[in-house]
């Protein structure tokens, strides 16, 4: 890799201030699951990378006065699939931070981290193809090997986001706190990923001088039930196929609200419009629950390797709803 200089940073204001104008210029290390293998494959090669761990709290994990929880930009994915607070009032979450990579990825990745992740394409990840998302001129997998790549909100690149923890997240209605040079932000965590008609280069809103310092769940409305499935070729170490998180509020058998977020389906986490309006105020039945599965893929636009995914979908999408019930 190229030559770089690293910063511990002390505080938020101290790395915010390291950071340059431009994307080539730096760039944050939490874990550095992903950021090392980027930088040894040379797909980036930054003159500062900027470590976020010796920024002091910034890894919790704390109850708001409402009923919610603030999770710290830092904070493992161990440490988050592993706390008894999160698996009691948003199981959702727990089930997706369990289910990322491997245990010795687990320990390290962090939570900022894994929402901010570059994409897995395979041509993207490839030093020596010139693909779209890094200034070339086309989307290689648009016509070449596909079988993992998006059947939502593709063109003109085909990515899919690998973050299992932003699908589960979303549905629980999250909010991200981001901190930059201008001051400090925060936006709905659906609203913070960008699809690649919107910017082709990044995959959100953040700026080139911005962090991610915190998320905001608020508190779980009555009766809420939730699931967390993924598909993937292996079990361990690898990204979701097609996954699903479901959250669920109700009355009984009778769905008040819910929301259901796609992951392994578009470029960024999908959130099912579709879905959710076959379920919310019905009961919930096995034949509702394919109905809903159904809808989930009513507008999918498949490529030549990946139309497997519509069945995928169809079928966990069904298991989750009635997983729900069931709990």
């Amino acid at each position: 890799m190229k030559n770089f200089t690293y910063i511990n940073a002390k505080s938020i204001k101290d790395a915010v201030e390291s950071l340059g104008k431009n994307w080539n210029e730096s760039v944050v290390k939490s874990g550095g699951t992903d950021l090392l293998g980027e930088l040894k494959g040379m797909i980036i090669s930054p003159e500062k990378v900027i470590n976020l761990k010796t920024i002091p709290n910034l890894d919790y994990i704390e109850s708001t006065q409402d009923g919610g929880l603030k999770i710290g930009a830092v904070t493992t994915i161990t440490k988050i699939s592993e706390s008894s607070l999160i698996k009691t009032k948003f199981p959702v979450i727990s089930q997706a931070a369990s289910k990322v990579a491997s245990p010795q990825l687990r320990n390290m990745g962090t939570l900022g981290g894994n929402l901010c992740q570059r994409p897995r394409c395979w041509y993207y990840r490839e030093n020596s193809i010139l693909c779209l998302k890094k200034g070339g001129s086309q989307c290689y997998a648009f016509t070449g090997e596909n079988k993992f790549h998006c059947i939502f909100g593709g063109g003109p690149c085909f990515i899919v986001h690998p973050s299992d923890m932003a699908a589960s997240l979303i549905s629980c209605d999250a909010e991200i706190k981001i901190y930059g040079r201008k001051g400090e932000r925060e936006l709905e965590l659906n609203n913070f990923y960008l699809l690649p008609r919107e910017n082709v280069n990044r995959e959100n809103v953040l700026n080139p001088d911005e962090i991610v310092v915190e998320i905001i769940i608020p508190p779980p409305k009555n009766n809420t039930k939730s699931i967390y499935i993924k598909q993937s070729i292996r079990e361990t170490w690898d990204f979701a196929l097609c996954s699903v998180a479901v959250s669920m509020s109700m009355s009984g058998l009778k769905c008040d609200d819910v929301r259901i977020v796609l992951g392994g389906a578009a470029p960024k986490p999908w959130r099912s419009i579709n879905a959710e309006n076959e379920l919310r105020g019905k009961m919930i039945t096995e034949t509702v629950a394919e109905s809903a599965a159904k809808a989930a893929v009513n507008n999918a636009q498949t490529m030549r390797d990946n139309k497997y995914k519509i069945n995928l979908f169809q079928n966990i999408i069904k298991s989750a709803i009635l997983e729900v019930i069931k709990s």
